[in-house]
């Protein structure tokens, strides 16, 4: 698509609801992409917010979105203790401003390094919202089983859930990284 930015280009990551109300907005970073999809990057002292939360990253963290648009992966750099992270999603892809744009699911694949393990997250929050937002019963039964089929892979190891794949765009992520943002400054994003 010919308005990806150029690896390394700095930018929001933008999420909203079914509905269209605004979610979450990340401070990123586009590092690339590969066999696996498009992947993004925060780095120490980078904020994410949405409408009544906040919150600034403490360890360095990788997303991967692939060709579907159905989630976005996210990989946390020791120590963080959650080390996967996947939003269920509909429809994340680049808009013509250059702005990658998706729509929060509700739905999360998480493993933390802890003794919580691995499980799908917000199934309250799902079942809530797709009546309220009255998700079509064909992306109910879409998601549901991506959620079932992620959650297993997460649990084999498989890739791209594996260090093997995130330790190379970590290692990419750290060498954009400024001297303030290693130490945890906040920078400012431009414009």
């Amino acid at each position: 698509m010919s308005n990806r930015p150029a690896p390394g280009t700095r930018l929001l990551f933008e999420w909203r609801k079914w509905d269209g109300s605004p979610h979450w907005v990340q401070d990123s970073v586009y590092l690339g992409s590969d066999e696996w999809g498009e992947w993004f990057g925060q780095q120490v002292g980078w904020r994410s917010e949405r409408p009544g939360a906040s919150f600034v990253c403490r360890q360095p963290n990788v997303t991967l979105v692939p060709a579907s648009g159905d989630w976005a992966f996210t990989h946390n750099a020791d120590p963080h203790p959650v080390a996967v992270y996947i939003d269920l999603a509909w429809d994340i892809r680049w808009h013509t401003d250059g702005v990658p744009r998706g729509i929060d699911m509700d739905l999360d694949v998480v493993r933390r390094t802890d003794d919580r393990g691995i499980w799908i997250d917000d199934r309250d929050e799902w079942d809530e919202h797709r009546v309220r937002y009255g998700y079509p019963s064909e992306v109910v039964a879409h998601l549901e089983a991506t959620a079932l089929d992620l959650e297993r892979r997460v649990r084999a190891g498989e890739a791209p859930f594996s260090d093997a794949v995130t330790g190379p765009w970590l290692a990419r992520l750290a060498a954009l990284a400024t001297p303030d943002e290693q130490s945890g400054v906040r920078p400012r994003l431009d414009g």
